[in-house]
């Protein structure tokens, strides 16, 4: 890794107007061009793993011998400089035990993420300043912010984001598949018809702490609502555009305009790009991943390798890499460059075929530029955006 001089792109607020350079002298090596850039992504559901019994997230795995799609090993290979490791609950009942369940669940989760990153001091370390980014660049270590997906964990009680934040949290979102205590989800029937009021006062505690607020699982009216409430931008760190697939967790051009004019910024996913499913066998296998961390190593070999079989058995009807900068390329389009982002729901879910984790990331790189998008545009994409919104939401703190 090499410390990247940034500052001038980070601090930029240019209205949401595609930028495409088509520049006179000969294009940088694509490789290189992308070891150069600080490279974040916004949504990394990896900490599922980490209390895995003898996986080790320090190590080089593979999309061969393994369901994970992020390790230590794979962020050197793919040149991701780091991202947001996300404490997930799912969502359950909204009853005092259900609350107190989801509770101790985060806690452990937010201690996995903790205890992981400290067996690997020299190589990752957690990171709650948008300037530590590039502290920690030129230190040679990988970069490890922590979010929530999800705030159905803090049951009725706000004063918990504050200890979230002391654990280094720094982006949430309300809600996920399910509508809970805070708000409506895309894949609901409305309830609150957006925003509960303890929805609302979650917001301005959001605010008030200096975190980013995430949308990506709220409906639509949840957005809205969030981009009137909120007194900084707001972020959609894992969503894609319902023009090239049309489903309740993407967003329709007109609101990613509005984003764009805010000044937030939706990071691009790889999953909804389109109706493809799964058959009824694959999904079995794929569902017994839930209890990779109640298994034995052996066993946890012989699901994968049941699942990678499987897989060769089906006609692959997924969505591929084109279909991925399809949906990337219409996001910048409509936003600009300057309110893109990139979160690919890397072990939540994400990945497509030819791009199935982050060791392929350097092909986004390459595709970009060849599209005609300078360096500039990329370093801002990459993770200039990400970190203006966090400066932005850094300088609100305590208002």
């Amino acid at each position: 890794m090499k410390y990247r001089i940034l500052l001038p792109l980070l601090l930029a607020t240019s209205a949401c107007s595609t930028s495409v350079t088509n520049t006179a002298h000969a294009p940088a090596d694509d490789a290189t061009l992308h070891k150069r850039l600080l490279t974040l992504d916004t949504h990394l559901d990896t900490p599922v793993h980490f209390a895995r019994p003898g996986w080790d997230f320090g190590a080089k795995h593979s999309y061969d011998n393994d369901v994970a799609q992020v390790d230590l090993g794979r962020m050197d290979q793919g040149d991701l400089d780091g991202g947001f490791f996300v404490i997930y609950t799912e969502q359950g009942p909204l009853t005092p035990q259900g609350y107190a369940d989801a509770k101790a669940f985060a806690l452990k989760r937010s201690d996995e993420i903790a205890s992981t990153l400290a067996r690997f001091p020299n190589r990752i370390a957690l990171a709650t300043k948008a300037d530590d980014a590039a502290r920690l660049d030129r230190a040679g270590k990988r970069i490890a912010f922590v979010s929530i997906e999800n705030s159905y964990p803090l049951g009725l009680d706000l004063s918990l984001l504050d200890e979230f934040y002391r654990r280094g949290v720094r982006m949430a979102s309300p809600v996920h598949f399910r509508n809970n205590q805070f708000a409506d989800s895309a894949t609901d029937k409305p309830h609150w018809n957006g925003l509960s009021p303890l929805g609302r006062e979650w917001v301005v505690a959001m605010n008030r702490l200096g975190m980013v607020v995430d949308a990506s699982h709220a409906s639509d009216a949840v957005f809205d609502q969030l981009l009137t409430l909120s007194k900084t931008p707001i972020i959609l760190s894992h969503s894609g555009p319902d023009a090239v697939f049309d489903h309740g967790r993407n967003l329709d051009d007109a609101r990613i305009r509005k984003l764009a004019a805010s000044g937030g910024a939706i990071c691009v996913n790889s999953v909804y790009l389109s109706g493809h499913r799964s058959s009824p066998a694959l999904s079995a296998l794929l569902d017994e991943t839930e209890k990779l961390a109640s298994m034995s190593p052996a066993a946890q070999a012989d699901l994968i390798a049941r699942i990678r079989a499987q897989q060769k058995l089906e006609p692959d009807g997924r969505p591929d890499f084109e279909t991925f900068m399809r949906s990337l390329l219409h996001l910048i389009e409509v936003a600009g460059v300057d309110h893109v982002c990139f979160g690919a729901d890397w072990d939540g879910g994400g990945g497509v075929a030819g791009f199935e984790d982050i060791s392929a990331l350097p092909k986004v790189t390459a595709r970009l530029r060849a599209a005609g998008y300078s360096e500039a545009d990329l370093a801002k994409m990459w993770s200039g955006n990400v970190l203006r919104l966090m400066r932005i939401a850094e300088a609100r703190k305590g208002r």
